[in-house]
């Protein structure tokens, strides 16, 4: 069991915030694969506050999507309390904090992981988000290690980290790359041991580097953390959470889909994404979302370039008929251990 404030999650193995993936589509596939906690996509709290279709879909939170989190990001302290109160009035159950994202154009907007250098403005936020929706949502962040390795930066992380508790947060996840890292070199675990021994009872989540069952489960037992945020290791890849449940009660766990399996899935996946997104939209997600799958399927670098000249959703259709058709169900094993990290 995992528990953020008041909501109650079955297991500790959770759907991380996905720019560009994590929407109702991917949410629901990683359910149907066992996640019992789903973020969404990051949200800027500016975007949330006008008109589009996409905050309209973003505020309709849907009967089979709870337990979920609604993840913001932005750099005015004024903008983030009604964002966050509308991502709370919508239905989202826990809102969550970015200050990890380490993409140039979010730095350069003072956003995300930037907020880790500036502890005083974070900590506005924090108490503007608690202001807004504390006393209805459980409020949470997501941090990295600090902007870089000096010791300062470590100095910043450990007053955003304390202070967000000491203000009421409910948990916090820790990634264990610096902002200055990206997604370069490997996640520092042996520092989530040191976060989490600092923080004692209080939750923590680790991410960085889980791209199996095995990393996911060898990430608690050597850091001692309550749950872990898998993020890339779930594109294209949602039998990670079953995999992971069958992991800590002992049982097998199959690395790779069937080709009956893999169809099964994407056809799924894409049937949703085609409903939820405007067509032109569409279009574009599955193109990323397929660099994913791919990976399992016997000839990847073929179908992923396949999937990568999608023009429509006629298109859509007919090249997913002639990588994963339907005549190929059987119970042939794709891709026998796929490196998710290439």
């Amino acid at each position: 069991m995992l528990r953020i404030g008041d909501v109650h999650i079955e297991h500790p193995f959770v759907q991380a915030a996905l720019s560009g993936h994590s929407d109702l589509p991917m949410r629901r596939v990683a359910r149907r694969f066992g996640a019992a906690y789903t973020v969404n996509e990051m949200a800027l709290d500016t975007s949330v506050l006008h008109e589009s279709s996409w905050r309209t879909r973003l505020l309709n939170v849907e009967a089979d999507d709870h337990p979920v989190g609604g993840q913001l990001m932005g750099a005015n302290p004024d903008a983030f309390g009604p964002a966050a109160a509308l991502l709370s009035d919508a239905g989202y159950d826990v809102i969550d904090i970015n200050f990890g994202c380490p993409v140039p154009k979010a730095m350069k907007r003072c956003r995300g992981g930037y907020l880790l250098s500036q502890p005083a403005e974070a900590m506005e936020i924090i108490r503007r988000v608690l202001e807004a929706v504390g006393a209805r949502r459980p409020v949470t962040v997501k941090m990295r290690r600090g902007l870089d390795d000096t010791a300062a930066s470590e100095r910043s992380f450990f007053e955003i980290f304390d202070g967000a508790f000491d203000l009421g947060v409910s948990a916090i996840t820790v990634h264990g790359r610096t902002v200055e890292q990206k997604y370069r070199g490997p996640s520092d675990w042996a520092f989530l041991k040191k976060v989490k021994r600092h923080a004692g009872d209080r939750v923590v989540l680790g991410s960085g580097d889980l791209f199996s069952a095995e990393d996911c489960v060898r990430m608690m037992r050597e850091t001692g953390v309550d749950g872990v945020t898998i993020a890339r290791g779930a594109i294209g890849n949602p039998w990670i959470f079953g995999q992971c449940l069958a992991l800590i009660g002992g049982h097998p766990v199959r690395s790779a889909p069937t080709m009956a399996q893999m169809r099964e899935v994407v056809a799924y996946h894409v049937g949703e994404l085609v409903r939820y997104h405007e067509p032109k939209a569409a279009n574009k997600i599955v193109g990323r979302l397929m660099n994913g799958y791919t990976r399992y399927h016997p000839r990847p670098k073929a179908a992923r370039e396949a999937f990568s000249k999608l023009k429509s959703v006629e298109d859509m259709r007919a090249v997913f008929d002639d990588w994963y058709p339907p005549d190929s169900i059987d119970d042939t094993t794709c891709a026998s251990r796929v490196e998710i990290r290439e």
